[in-house]
């Protein structure tokens, strides 16, 4: 089973920094900002949430949360976070189970080698919990700010 537009997203529970856990269905009220990143601490994935940060307070002013997500470790997020001084929470999904909900990982090559790993991806879900916009493949510049746009206009 994977999320649909316009359709209700499934209820999950992942761990997330901070000593806590992300369950989708206490949100519930609140736009929510998923956005998923293939690995803390490299370059694209260091400015997309760099990016996120420096809009936090817009996201929030327009009544959206914003999470990270990526299949490292809480011990990894929690350095990342620190060191980027995000704002916002990263959920780890070492188990790909979140990622394999929103259907993110992807068949990649790198270097000549394949693997299967995490598509940089963002999805917007609404205040009832229905998945309203999704972007795949992002490239990172520019991108926060249409999904700032997007969700403004919820």
């Amino acid at each position: 089973m994977t999320v649909e537009l316009d359709k209700p997203v499934p209820d999950f529970s992942a761990p997330a920094t901070s000593d806590t856990t992300f369950t989708l269905s206490d949100w519930q009220g609140r736009n929510l900002v998923l956005y998923f990143y293939p690995k803390d601490s490299t370059p694209g994935c260091t400015t997309e949430g760099q990016n996120f940060r420096d809009q936090y307070g817009a996201f929030q002013k327009a009544g959206c949360e914003v999470f990270g997500i990526s299949k490292d470790s809480l011990r990894r997020h929690e350095n990342f976070k620190a060191k980027q001084a995000f704002p916002f929470e990263l959920i780890s999904d070492e188990d790909e189970t979140v990622c394999r909900l929103f259907d993110v990982i992807k068949l990649k090559k790198m270097y000549g080698k394949e693997f299967e790993g995490i598509e940089r991806s963002t999805f917007l879900i609404d205040a009832k919990g229905v998945l309203r916009k999704e972007w795949r493949k992002v490239k990172v510049k520019d991108h926060v700010d249409e999904v700032l746009e997007a969700a403004q206009a919820l």
